[in-house]
């Protein structure tokens, strides 16, 4: 009996494994940041994300525009506002797979064009119900693609949203003292 416990226990176990999704943590210079991807609705903008997070893109980048009581949005510019050559495509928008920007969810930030997003990110810090997709009419209607969610460090997220900001430069609400993305580190792919 013992020993059919435990074979069920390791199927059961492997069951739970074959359904864990991928996470990767960001290390900030405000602490660490855990997220939960979701490739189940936006397989491309996933694959995208972990692709240059692989090949090392968001090392040094810095969360560039920050909007306390809306969202922190990084992974694009250097320390000196210099925005990183983009090597990977523009993605088709996958908006409207039933993920919303509440607080906490994980979207691609975007041109005015609804395909156009690439590597910039940005973190919801409230729910903002007005970037989710709705029936495409126009560009701003395609809403933007959530692709994950926080599952550890909202308290880092929310400690980054109240750092001073000013402009610089053509940019508004960029933080005073950088806040680096000091690398992004695939957890678990799976």
């Amino acid at each position: 009996m013992r020993q059919k416990i435990s074979v069920l226990f390791a199927g059961l176990l492997l069951s739970l494994s074959a359904l864990a999704l991928p996470t990767i943590e960001i290390d900030t210079s405000q602490g660490k940041i855990t997220l939960e991807l979701y490739p189940d609705k936006a397989p491309k903008t996933v694959e995208m994300f972990l692709y240059n997070a692989k090949h090392g893109f968001y090392e040094a980048t810095i969360f560039h525009r920050v909007i306390d009581g809306f969202m922190i949005q990084g992974g694009g510019f250097t320390m000196a506002m210099e925005e990183k050559k983009v090597l990977t495509p523009a993605l088709q928008n996958e908006a409207g797979k039933g993920l919303s920007n509440e607080r906490g969810s994980v979207a691609m930030a975007r041109t005015p064009d609804p395909h156009s997003a690439r590597v910039q990110f940005f973190i919801n810090l409230k729910d903002n119900s007005f970037l989710n997709h709705r029936a495409p009419t126009d560009a701003r209607s395609w809403g933007y693609a959530v692709f994950g969610k926080v599952s550890k460090g909202m308290d880092v997220v929310d400690k980054i949203a109240k750092v001073p900001t000013g402009n610089q430069g053509y940019y508004e609400n960029v933080p005073t003292t950088p806040v680096v993305i000091h690398n992004v580190k695939i957890i678990s792919e799976k």
